[in-house]
């Protein structure tokens, strides 16, 4: 049988003729009775009997009915899908992202999209500039969005913004709170050191040689995040994105913009003969909007 063949055979089974058949396929009783007709003859026996206007399925069209539902019932969901994918409610997001944008614009912008997207799955990856290109063409994700990426051959670039660097700090050492700060008025403070965190380490070791300056640290960590955590405690001061410092203020600690500000571009990664799809491209309008704010 037909896909044509078994539409046909199903409605009418279903409906009871093929009046009625004709009616929720949006089809003339001609045509139906024509495919109906061409099925009996292509099976080699009859589906229906015809007794008092009436089509009453044979033994032979209750058998073949149980196998026919299945198909009929998979057709329908490659239907419901095909709708879902074209309205952009159906699929899978695989997401690489820097860990600082973990902490709050990733979440707030998955949560936005899924009120409106609440059918696609959406897998959320953690890494660093150096694993990216290896996670894209392992295909372990679609795009990767992370802090100041060298470029990559054969990676397009997607611009989400800039993001800031700030200074985070006990407001016991600074009690006037200010806004902004340069980095010789941190010179008298504990400076924890972060080590070697890529190409944002570059960008604040070269606001340092640019102010001439140098800092004494004697505690390093290894994240942004565990810096922010060691100042929430009074241990000293930290440099760090402006995501990780909004998503670890307390009571005790505030932040403050370099003097003058301190920037790194955030950008989107995907390889370029992969093309993106729509609900990644929906995804991506919320991440923007976060970024921004």
């Amino acid at each position: 049988m037909r896909l044509r063949h078994i539409e046909i055979f199903h409605a009418i089974y279903t409906t009871g003729s093929i009046t009625n058949a004709a009616k929720i396929l949006h089809v003339s009783q001609p045509s139906v009775s024509k495919v109906l007709a061409h099925a009996e003859l292509s099976l080699g026996f009859a589906l229906f009997q015809r007794i008092k206007g009436r089509l009453i399925p044979t033994c032979e069209a209750d058998m073949l009915f149980v196998e026919v539902d299945k198909i009929y019932k998979q057709l329908k969901t490659i239907r419901n899908t095909a709708e879902n994918i074209k309205k952009h409610d159906y699929g899978k997001i695989s997401l690489g992202l820097s860990p600082a944008l973990g902490f709050g614009v990733i979440p707030q912008a998955l949560s936005n999209f899924k009120q409106q997207h609440e059918n696609v799955s959406v897998n959320l990856l953690t890494m660093h500039n150096h694993e990216v290109l290896q996670a894209l063409h392992e295909y372990k994700c679609d795009l990767a969005i992370m802090f100041a990426p060298a470029k990559m051959s054969g990676v397009a670039e997607i611009p989400f913004g800039c993001g800031e660097f700030v200074i985070m700090y006990p407001k016991s050492l600074f009690p006037e709170q200010p806004k902004k700060l340069s980095l010789k008025a941190l010179l008298d403070y504990e400076l924890i050191g972060i080590g070697d965190s890529g190409p944002l380490d570059d960008l604040v070791w070269h606001r340092f040689m640019e102010e001439e300056v140098a800092f004494k640290s004697s505690i390093q960590v290894q994240t942004f995040f565990i810096a922010a955590r060691m100042t929430a405690q009074n241990i000293g001061i930290c440099i760090v994105d402006e995501y990780t410092a909004r998503c670890n203020l307390s009571d005790s600690v505030a932040i403050a913009s370099f003097d003058p500000p301190l920037t790194f571009p955030v950008v989107g990664l995907y390889l370029e003969n992969k093309q993106l799809s729509h609900v990644c491209e929906d995804f991506i309008v919320h991440i923007k909007s976060e970024i921004k704010h």
